[in-house]
C-alpha cells in the first residue's frame, strides 16, 4: 500500500454503479465540504473515473491521490490540498 492508504481516512464516498460525470460530481462536492490535509476515499468501478477524470481533477488542483484497483473495482484516496 501507499502513503494514503495506510491513513485512516476522514470520509468515504460510495459512487459504485455511477458513470462519469457522477464520480467526479460527487468527489468535487464531498472535498468541498472537508478540511484542507484530509483524506476522501472514493469507491468507484468506473475506469475512465478512476484512472482519467479523478486522477487529472486532483493533480490539477493540487490534492495529494492515490489509487488501488482490487478486483473490478477502484479504492481512490484524495488527500485535500
Amino acid at each position: 500500500m501507499g502513503e494514503l492508504s495506510d491513513r485512516t481516512p476522514d470520509k468515504e464516498l460510495d459512487v459504485l454503479g455511477r458513470v462519469c460525470p457522477y464520480p467526479l460530481v460527487l468527489t468535487k462536492k464531498s472535498l468541498e465540504k472537508m478540511e484542507s490535509g484530509q483524506v476522501l476515499k472514493v469507491l468507484s468501478d468506473a475506469p475512465a473515473s478512476a484512472e482519467d477524470s479523478l486522477p487529472k481533477w486532483a493533480e490539477k488542483g493540487g490534492h495529494k491521490f492515490e489509487s488501488v484497483k482490487t478486483g473490478e473495482q477502484w479504492e481512490i484516496y484524495i488527500e485535500k490540498a
